[in-house]
């Protein structure tokens, strides 16, 4: 199945079979899909947290609108944001940047302080915004991967956030719920597997400067 075909093949899952569980191997990729993901100079201010806790799931419902999706489906992944990006966080991530590709402080050090200096002057919203941004990216680039590994899903913004924060206990570790992405897979009865995708046609979304 080429990308173009995987992407035609995933819909927004109305019902998810919950006897079928995704296997430790496909979590796994989905786990580094986010890992992967590209963020605003590689500081990486999400977090994703995966959730495989039926009682906790159920517990999703009533703050998710009574979507059952989140308690259906194999997994229920959150993504967050941390609460701010500080010069810590910087640092941390050049002292990655100098172990990992084995580069000299001398090599870093202008863009290092560069970098500490532009978050200095952001405001906490506009921080917070910026890594809010972000998980959009994270939730395309993990439902692509999802479309190719013929896993289900279902995006979802309609929660409450502060309830789930709390029902999570988020504020302790410093983090911020954004998005939802229940996976797993269609049930044999969701309506919405069998009806055409409605899409404009391509001249109308992609204008092309030759």
């Amino acid at each position: 199945m080429n990308i173009i075909n995987s992407l035609e093949w995933r819909y927004a899952t109305k019902k998810f079979d919950p006897s079928k569980k995704l296997s430790v191997q496909q979590i796994e990729t989905l786990k580094n899909a986010f890992n992967l993901t590209a963020t605003s100079f590689g500081l990486q201010p999400l977090k994703l947290i995966v959730i495989e806790n039926k009682e906790l799931q159920e517990e999703f419902v009533k703050y998710c609108y009574y979507q059952r999706q989140v308690a259906d489906a194999s997994h229920l992944l959150v993504l967050c944001i941390e609460n701010d990006t500080t010069t810590d966080d910087i640092n941390a991530y050049f002292d990655l940047e100098k172990e990992v590709r084995g580069v000299s402080e001398e090599v870093i050090s202008k863009f290092r302080d560069q970098l500490v200096a532009m978050y200095k002057n952001k405001t906490l919203e506009e921080k917070q915004l910026s890594a809010t941004y972000q998980t959009y990216i994270a939730l395309g680039n993990l439902m692509t991967v999802c479309a190719v590994e013929k896993i289900d899903n279902c995006p979802m913004e309609g929660f409450v956030p502060e309830k789930i924060d709390e029902l999570l206990n988020l504020s302790a570790q410093n983090l911020k719920s954004i998005l939802l992405l229940p996976v797993g897979f269609r049930a044999e009865d969701d309506f919405m597997s069998t009806m055409k995708k409605v899409r404009k046609p391509l001249n109308e979304t992609v204008l092309e400067i030759s």
